[in-house]
């Protein structure tokens, strides 16, 4: 008897069926689940008619990360497809139901797979339907490709088997993910391609993964056996990867043209323009055509144009040489490359084609392309920790690792190691998988805002054509009341669609970020993502990096405070020895073309030694066939070592152990010329420096020392050093690890660093904080140096108290706790008269494991009180994880009241912004562009400064080196934001005016005319939507933000209230006409348009004058905008446009009013009257704008019907504010069972 298997996909049996199952065994509480697989066997068709609902539940695709999917099969189904085309055909009306149907099934693919398919498991799939985060759907197709065997090329290799009834055991061999056919020679891979991203069928998982390269699964250790690849082997892996090529498709401009044409916008206008000629309203029907291929045109150059931009900045052809073991090494195209290759890099440089892992030697590379950082980066060989017993080997992380990465797109300057040897890495991804293609996804697929603007400009439409389906209906109704004919009774009711649904409201909705792009352009600042525009309007809080944001770029050194000696404000004037030879070695310096680049850190630590830097040369051979950068002091006193040595004192760089944000420390192995050992200096944060330590090295004065140079905002570096055993010789230092070399430190010192706010700080966090915009300092930075930043530019003021909050993981017994602590006020006192305390005599001693309550008597303990102010949090990074792990109900609070994360991460930088998202706030987020790339891609409005044009890091890239640009920004967004309420509003309301002017001419079987149509329609509102636009931002930013929402109460009120006041205008002057005693009524005539009449000439003259007065009206100012008469074109055209409806309305001269279809025999004073109507009607309009709707009045009697805020920041504010007891300060709180429990500590 066979045995019950469990699914994973389909294998080929000895009799040539397909098998749906596998052999591993399976409990009996899935008997049934098993059974129905098992009778699947011997009736494969049975599977067709009865399909298994547990296998075809959707599967999450890439789970847990941005790019989340649902994911559902779909099989060919010839009898469904042939019953829909059936009732296409029959339903829709022949061949015009099914271009219908075409149409719609473009535009909703996943309507058409579910139309013509049928839903069955992943494994028997030729389609899937995919859905992402933000409920859009997907349909891709499923291929087959077939790859010559060799499981090596493809990783593990799962042993399945199952026994046939005679004992007998066949084993089934299938990849991780690779799905096995009856071929000894191939195995087919099932996959489809979604966004440039590869998904192929998995067996054990029984489903589609996403193909990946070298990533995140392998073990350091493969990349250090890697032993290059044969040709075979690499053709192999690239029929399954394909191109190394991140291939941006640039369209003809036929294709762009048909796709363009079908697009439901264009769609609508040729309904439309068939519609019109129809009806004999040719002349209209033109200027549309001429206008609408015009913009076809513009539109369409400008898509090719930007396709070839990208093209061209991610086109890449390059020779590169590949290792084939031995010494055979191959050039090869770029396009060829796989992951497992072993590339050379030459040694003057090359542009990286892919992403590697760096195995030997050194690199200096330009990241400035992906990262915004214009300051070169050294990248170091991978390291590979030896593995314990017991122990699972060390895994290569994309993100730990990145200093040992190259990435796709980086410019290689140069490179470094041994004397003849190569500098190898080993490819770990390519394409779209690298880095650099995952940046071009991000541009080419971006992510949906979700802004509640464009959701609710749908729901709009939605309105508009629910009141076009009543028009139509009207229209259906009064035209048979006339006994029209069925021609007539279609076209009158379709033209009612195209009037109620304007074909210029999409382009409305995106006119002000159009503008304001422009005007951000002009002042330096460069948007890739102009939706972006309107979402920053609505920011309300502003997330700051600080050194090189709130700082300037540069340090300059203060002094350097040695262990055994007093201040020394000269560097260049220490005494030869270790602190001297670690600020002159510790560091990442190269010479590029003669020049010194590197971090400005180190920069201005090298130069104040007044040494000299050498890179390798033919000259630089004295530290064995190792060829090192060589550092020398140049004083003729210190040179020579002494009066009877004539060996110069030089110092060879021989290895260097890159900073890392998360390690917080940076070293070097160095050996100084005539010695037989080796030194290790290690610079970084004072807390890191000093736990690595030997503890007895350390003053016991230092917690006093940096807190007492911190606190008053100085950047402090602390160093260490250690002589290796004699017995590391040269050829171990390449595999050596830093946590060998960095333990057992002796403590030498501090090094004080000067950061100075940037002049335009302060003032601007005053502007933030003036219009209650949040401020958040967000950095790497020493805790007391942030806070000290953040006092000093006004993000925490004066009367303002800050609370230290310490978190601790669990240890040593203790659950994870929490304390809360008033951080301390620097007295008046300076620091040069704090100098009478000198830190030169430390005792050695200090416990590094006792936490900062020691204060120097500079310093004032402020008394635990009520404080006055406000209260703000300060976080450390490694807090705010243990907060996130142990006590996740905290982090809203820590987030509404915090203001300074120091040591923060690139991670965490990005956590902390998703966390403020989640309590409802709008958040940009402005830094340099280098360690920031993840919170400037994670938030609404992130502002990368760069003297780039545009970054792909962030949406906006400003020139301006300081954070002016962000006032700049949030002003834009918010003059865009209310120019896009003002523009849809408008049409909205021209809809309205239209629509009661047609319906009203539709009782008398009456219509406008072709030539009224084409002055209301282009003349008038096509040039005022044009130009409303044009209105600057408002030069000062204000408290109160602009609504967010279309559906907001003061919206609503404003678009009710003008579309009462319309109706009664227009009903008002059309009642009132009939009254008059020289009134004729239109006696219709079935055979002709009726359009010269008096009711035809009073409704257009009066409606033209409420699309001029409401556009004025939109076009507010004050407070996000400059006054309507600073829009100087628009002022123009409002004029003209005013004095030629005048002119219609009192004295039309003969030939003007037959062209127009006018009558002229209405008596003066009636037109006068019109007149005065229509003044009065203006007057009120203006009131309601600005006064009613504009009025605080209002905006309170709107908030009275809010009893709970929408953002829980703001429930969060309001729990805190009536908590005076929170936080407890003063006390430690516990994680004890999932609960907080708090306890005095005394």
């Amino acid at each position: 008897m066979m045995a019950l298997c469990k699914v994973t996909g389909p294998a080929t049996l000895p009799d040539g069926t397909v098998d749906v199952t596998d052999t591993t065994p399976v409990s009996w509480s899935s008997f049934s689940h098993e059974r129905w697989h098992f009778l699947c066997r011997f009736l494969p068709r049975l599977a067709d008619i009865c399909p298994d609902r547990q296998a075809m539940a959707p599967f999450l695709l890439n789970h847990g990360t941005e790019d989340e999917m649902e994911c559902q099969g779909y099989k060919t189904n010839s009898y469904k497809a042939c019953l829909c085309l059936c009732l296409v055909v029959l339903c829709g009306g022949g061949p015009v139901g099914v271009l219908l149907a075409m149409l719609v099934f473009r535009w909703r693919p996943d309507w058409k797979l579910r139309a013509t398919k049928s839903r069955c498991p992943l494994y028997r799939a030729d389609a899937v339907l995919l859905k992402d985060i933000s409920d859009r759907w997907w349909t891709e197709t499923v291929d087959i490709i077939y790859v010559p065997v060799d499981e090596s090329s493809f990783g593990q290799v799962a042993d399945c088997s199952y026994k046939e009834e005679d004992g007998d055991e066949e084993d089934v061999k299938e990849t991780t993910s690779l799905t096995s056919v009856n071929d000894k020679e191939r195995l087919s891979v099932r996959f489809f391609d979604h966004q440039r991203r590869r998904y192929i069928w998995d067996a054990s998982t029984r489903c589609f993964t996403s193909l990946r390269g070298l990533d995140d699964t392998t073990p350091c250790s493969y990349f250090y056996q890697a032993a290059g690849m044969s040709r075979e082997e690499q053709n192999r892996k690239h029929v399954l990867y394909g191109e190394n090529t991140i291939y941006i498709e640039v369209k003809s401009y036929f294709r762009l043209l048909i796709e363009e044409v079908l697009n439901p916008f264009y769609v609508f206008q040729i309904f439309s323009v068939i519609l019109w000629s129809l009806n004999d309203y040719y002349v209209y029907a033109s200027c549309i055509v001429v206008i609408s291929v015009i913009s076809i045109s513009v539109e369409l150059y400008e898509i090719r144009k930007q396709a070839e931009t990208l093209r061209d900045m991610v086109a890449l052809e390059a020779e590169v040489s590949v290792w084939r073991g031995g010494d055979e090494y191959e050039d090869i195209p770029g396009q060829e490359l796989v992951p497992g290759d072993v590339i050379t890099i030459p040694p003057h440089g090359t542009m990286m084609a892919c992403d590697a892992v760096l195995i030997t030697g050194n690199c200096i590379v330009n990241e400035s392309m992906l990262t915004g950082e214009s300051v070169p980066v050294t990248k170091t060989p991978l390291p590979s920790p030896p593995r314990g017993e017991g122990q699972d080997p060390a895994l290569y992380m994309s993100e730990e690792h990145k200093r040992h990465t190259l990435f796709c797109g980086t410019q290689v300057i140069q490179t470094r190691y041994y004397g003849g040897e190569k500098v190898k890495a080993v490819v770990i991804r390519t394409g779209f998988l690298s880095a650099k293609g995952e940046l071009v996804r991000s541009i080419l697929f971006p992510k949906p805002m979700g802004f509640k603007f464009y959701q609710d400009a749908m729901r709009f439409l939605a309105v508009l054509a629910g009141l076009a389906v009543i028009g139509f209906s009207y229209s259906v109704y009064v035209m048979i009341s006339f006994k029209a004919s069925v021609k007539d009774v279609i076209v009158r009711a379709l033209d009612m669609i195209t009037v109620i649904v304007p074909p210029a409201l999409p382009a409305a909705m995106t006119i002000g970020s159009v503008y304001a792009q422009r005007r951000l352009k002009k002042e330096g600042i460069f948007c890739i993502s102009p939706p972006r525009i309107n979402i920053s309007g609505k920011t309300k809080l502003v997330c700051f990096d600080k050194t090189g944001t709130l700082t300037e770029d540069g340090l300059d050194l203060w002094g350097v405070v040695p262990a055994d000696m007093s201040v020394v404000r000269n560097a260049a004037d220490l005494p030869r020895g270790p602190l001297l030879a670690a600020m002159a070695s510790c560091h990442s310096l190269t010479l590029i073309e003669g020049e010194m680049t590197g971090d400005p850190l180190d920069l201005k630590m090298f130069e104040a030694t007044d040494w000299l830097l050498e890179e390798p040369g033919p000259d630089n051979t004295r530290f064995d066939i190792l060829a090192p950068t060589v550092v020398k002091p140049v004083t003729a006193d210190t040179f020579i070592m002494g009066a009877t040595s004539q060996t110069p004192y030089e110092i060879g760089i021989l290895r260097q152990f890159p900073f890392s944000s998360s390690l917080q420390r940076m070293s070097v192995i160095t050996r100084t010329l005539g010695n037989r050992h080796m030194d290790v200096y290690l610079k970084g944060a004072p807390e890191m420096v000093a736990s690595l330590c030997i503890k007895e090295t350390v003053p016991s004065e230092f917690h006093n020392t940096l807190m007492r140079y911190t606190l008053q905002g100085f950047r402090v570096i602390a160093f260490a050093w250690k002589v290796l055993d004699t017995s590391i010789k040269f050829h171990h230092l390449q595999k050596i690890q830093r946590d060998q070399v960095e333990t057992d430190l002796t403590f030498l010192g501090l090094m004080v660093m000067q950061n100075a706010l940037k002049p335009e700080t302060t003032p601007t966090i005053h502007q933030l904080n003036d219009a209650n915009i949040r401020t958040v300092m967000v950095t790497g930075d020493n805790m007391l140096t942030a806070v000290s930043v953040a006092r000093n530019c006004g993000m925490v003021l004066s009367k303002d108290t800050v609370i230290l909050v310490n978190a601790s993981p669990p240890e040593d017994g203790q659950p994870a706790h929490v304390t809360w602590t008033y951080s301390e006020h620097p007295t008046e006192q300076s620091l040069v008269q704090g100098e009478a305390r000198q830190p030169g005599n430390w005792d050695s001693g200090a416990d590094m494991s006792e936490p900062l309550v020691e204060y120097d008597m500079s310093y004032q303990v402020i008394p635990i009180k009520e404080p006055e102010g406000r209260y703000h949090f300060a976080v450390s990074g490694k807090s705010f994880a243990v907060i996130r792990s142990h006590f996740s109900d905290l982090i809203p609070k820590i987030c509404v009241r915090g203001t300074v994360f120091a040591r923060m991460s690139p991670n965490q930088k990005a956590q902390l912004v998703e966390s403020l998202q989640d309590l409802g706030y709008c958040v940009a987020m402005c830094g340099d562009g280098a360690n920031d790339c993840g919170a400037l891609k994670t938030a609404h409005a992130g502002i990368s400064l760069s003297e780039a044009e545009a970054s792909v890091a962030s949406p906006f890239t400003s020139k301006i080196p300081n954070i002016q640009c962000v006032p700049t920004v949030i002003r834009e967004g918010r003059a865009a934001l209310v120019t896009s309420f003002g523009s849809f509003k408008y049409m909205a309301l021209y809809s309205m005016v239209q629509f009661v002017s047609v319906i009203t001419l539709y009782s008398i079987n009456s219509n406008l005319g072709d030539i009224q149509y084409l002055y209301i329609d282009l003349a008038i509102t096509t040039t005022v939507a044009l130009f409303m636009g044009w209105q600057e931002a408002y030069p000062k930013l204000v408290p109160q933000r602009p609504p967010g929402s279309l559906m907001a109460p003061v919206n609503l009120f404003s678009v009710l209230s003008q579309v009462v006041l319309m109706i009664a205008v227009q009903v008002g002057t059309f009642l009132y006409l009939k009254q008059q005693p020289w009134f004729k009524a239109l006696k219709p005539n079935p055979n002709s348009d009726n359009i010269l009449c008096y009711e035809t000439t009073v409704v257009f003259s009066v409606s033209s004058y409420l699309y001029i007065i409401l556009a004025a009206a939109f076009s507010k100012g004050r407070p996000y905008r400059r006054p309507l008469y600073t829009n100087y074109v628009f002022m123009v055209c409002l004029v003209i446009l005013l004095g030629f409806s005048t002119l219609l309305l009192l004295h039309p001269f003969t030939a003007l009013a037959k062209f127009i279809e006018l009558m002229v025999d209405m008596p003066f004073h009636f037109r006068l009257t019109l007149l005065g109507i229509i003044s009065a009607y203006c007057i009120v309009v203006f009131v309601v704008e600005d006064f009613v709707v504009s009025s605080q009045v209002l905006r309170r009697l709107f908030r009275l019907r809010k009893k709970i805020p929408k953002n829980k920041y703001k429930l969060l504010e309001k729990e805190l504010a009536e908590n005076p007891d929170w936080p407890p300060v003063g006390e430690t709180t516990y994680a004890m069972e999932e609960k907080y429990q708090d306890s005095t500590q005394s």
